[in-house]
């Protein structure tokens, strides 16, 4: 598949902008790995901004990242269709709702505390169902 932008076509940078951005795409991976197991934290904007850094400082990790079964197709899909597919954001509003309801109901959290699991979990999903659908050729459910 062809992406959007062309990995070749960016300007590889070097020395300390690449060491940090080595760390950067580090920390917003870590972040992204998080959201992908936490209800309240998004996977997916994190696991951009490490394909950012990582392809400008290190392509040849960019394209690890991009041939990984867990978050290759959803980077795949946003950088090469230009957002995530319906039965991706399907899921994870699934996620943060079976996640959240299971932590209130089986947690003692005070009720404010509640209250606001509840609203960080509301903004999740909003920005989950915000998000572009990627508008693939193929209507299959390959992915």
């Amino acid at each position: 598949m062809k992406s959007s932008h062309s990995e070749n076509s960016l300007q590889v940078v070097s020395g300390t902008k690449r060491v940090l951005y080595l760390v950067f795409a580090g920390l917003t991976f870590v972040l992204g790995f998080l959201g992908a197991l936490l209800p309240v934290l998004p996977a997916t904007p994190f696991l951009l901004l490490t394909s950012f850094f990582l392809v400008r400082s290190s392509p040849r990790l960019n394209a690890r990242l991009r041939r990984s079964r867990v978050f290759g197709p959803i980077l795949t899909d946003w950088e090469d269709h230009g957002g995530v597919r319906r039965h991706v954001k399907i899921q994870a509003v699934i996620v943060v709702v079976a996640s959240v309801a299971a932590t209130i109901v089986l947690t003692e959290f005070l009720f404010w505390q509640d209250v606001v699991i509840g609203i960080l979990a509301g903004i999740g999903v909003f920005v989950i169902v915000k998000l572009p659908e990627a508008e693939v050729g193929n209507r299959s459910d390959e992915c």
